[in-house]
Order: C-alpha cells, then sequence, then structure tokens
C-alpha cells in the first residue's frame, strides 16, 4: 500500500509522473496534510454510507472517503485527472468517477438511485472556490434526500453560512441556507497545508438536514424575497422591498404588521423576521 496521497511525497510523485500542474480556472490546490484530510473524511457521517463528492483532483480526499464508506461517487470535471484518478485510487474498489460537470448532473435522480442501495447519502468535497455557491445551490435546491453536507470553503464563505444578524457576515446567503440546514463550522484550515499555497484561508462547514420550525408556501419565491431585502446592504429594507415593486404605504404596512421598525436594515433581521415578512407580505 503507498502512502497516502494527501503526502507531500506521494502527492509531489502523482504531479512529477503526469506532468501536472494546478489549473487555476478549476481552483484546484492540492492538500499536502494526511491528518486533515483524514479528520474531514471522519467528520462527514459517511461512515458505512455512500458518499458524494465534487472535484476529487488526484484523489487525497477521495481516498481518506473510501476507507470510511460503503460506496464513493465522485465528480471531475478536468480531463487531465481521469488517467491520474485511476492510477492514484487504483487499490480502491469501492470508487466511481465520474467524468462530468457536476452542475450538469440530473443530481435528484443520482441520488435516488443511490437510495435504492444504500440507506444514506451524503456529500463531502474540497470544493473549488471559485463555484462553490453555485454547487451548493444546485444541492440545497434539488430537495434530493441528503443527510449532510460537509464541504471545504473559503474561510470568509463559510462565515457568511454560519453569521448571525448585526454581524459584517450576514446576508442572504446566512439566512438561506440556514433556513434549510443546521449549519456550523467544523474546523479551520491553513493556507499552508496545499500546494500551491493559495491566497486565503479555508474552513469546513457542515450543513445538517433539521425540522425547520418555520415555513413558507413556495420556497423559491422566499428565497427571491431575502435577496431582494439584501439588495442594496446600506438601504433600509423598506427602501430595498419598495423595488420588488410596491408601493411604499404596502411595504410599510408589512414592515409595521410585523413589529419591525421602518428604518431597520435587512442585517439587523433574523430568520424569524423574514419568514413573517414573507408570509404577510404574500397574504396581502
Amino acid at each position: 500500500m503507498n502512502k497516502p496521497i494527501a503526502t507531500v511525497a506521494r502527492t509531489n510523485e502523482i504531479l512529477k509522473k503526469f506532468d501536472l500542474y494546478a489549473k487555476k480556472g478549476y481552483g484546484q490546490n492540492f492538500i499536502v496534510e494526511p491528518g486533515i484530510v483524514r479528520k474531514i473524511a471522519e467528520n462527514s457521517k459517511g461512515s458505512d454510507q455512500c458518499v458524494i463528492e465534487i472535484g476529487p483532483g488526484i484523489g487525497a480526499l477521495t481516498e481518506q472517503l473510501s476507507l470510511i464508506a460503503k460506496h464513493v461517487i465522485a465528480f471531475e470535471i478536468d480531463d487531465r485527472l481521469i488517467d491520474v484518478l485511476a492510477y492514484s485510487l487504483a487499490d480502491y474498489n469501492n470508487i466511481e468517477i465520474i467524468h462530468k460537470d457536476f452542475l450538469e448532473c440530473n443530481f435528484n435522480e443520482v441520488v435516488d438511485e443511490l437510495k435504492k442501495q444504500y440507506e444514506k447519502v451524503v456529500v463531502c468535497a474540497n470544493l473549488p472556490y471559485y463555484i462553490t455557491t453555485p454547487i451548493l445551490f444546485k444541492i440545497f435546491e434539488s430537495k434530493a434526500d441528503i443527510d449532510c453536507i460537509t464541504v471545504m470553503v473559503q474561510k470568509e464563505v463559510a462565515d457568511r453560512f454560519c453569521a448571525i444578524k448585526s454581524t459584517k457576515d450576514y446576508n442572504a446567503l446566512s439566512v438561506i441556507t440556514q433556513y434549510l440546514y443546521n449549519v456550523k463550522t467544523i474546523m479551520k484550515i491553513p493556507r499552508t497545508i496545499f500546494n500551491p499555497k493559495p491566497n486565503i484561508d479555508s474552513a469546513v462547514v457542515q450543513f445538517t438536514k433539521y425540522t425547520n420550525e418555520y415555513e413558507v408556501e413556495n420556497e423559491s419565491e422566499f428565497f427571491d424575497f431575502v435577496k431582494g431585502c439584501f439588495k442594496q446592504r446600506r438601504k433600509t429594507l423598506y427602501n430595498n422591498l419598495k423595488e420588488l415593486g410596491k408601493d411604499g404605504e404596502f411595504v410599510k404596512e408589512c414592515i409595521l404588521a410585523c413589529q419591525l421598525n421602518e428604518s431597520i436594515r435587512a442585517e439587523a433581521c433574523d430568520l424569524k423576521d423574514f419568514v413573517r415578512l414573507y408570509n404577510y407580505w404574500r397574504s396581502l
């Protein structure tokens, strides 16, 4: 058995063998600290389950996931890495590499098929930073039966996911994700464990399904409503809502009926405020 892929020696051996370099357009940075990769896999809630990975790179996380999971499916867009993964993961028989852009797959269909064979399906990935939000929202909006999503993202993005009201990182993304999931940061990752070293630190965020005490009739419409509330961050909620095509008196009535101050900004409202405001807005 070879050394773990995430060791400096093994990573360099693979990169040299295939004359590889990190492709900036795909947001590639290879982790060279096996303990970190192992810990991410162990925290994925994928033990004895099926794990979906997006962007396996040269297979560092894939390898560790395969050691705890029954089956690992990894989506890889980069043509160069298909042969690399076949080589680096040759010792493992529970890994399936799909050469496809994850954003173009029918995610519901993929998960439905997997659920016929496995009790639980989870997602665990070191996401390409340039496309983190589109990937996550594809998963969020799919409504696929995913129990847990564990992803490494830019630290500043992780801070937004977990932010609370009246903080600089709090925005529409915070509200929407916290409506859908229990969100927490489980690890902070220094930039020094990557090759090449990025200009930013990272964090591992986990999204777990939970029973939401708040309900809206149309989630997609609610998410657009929340985005509208934050459209111009320094504007008041009143001014942002007027841009959704309603007159001032209507907007004022909604805000006051929900016991909010007319001069309040979106960043000062919590999830229950947005749900109450949206439901009242929709009822008129």
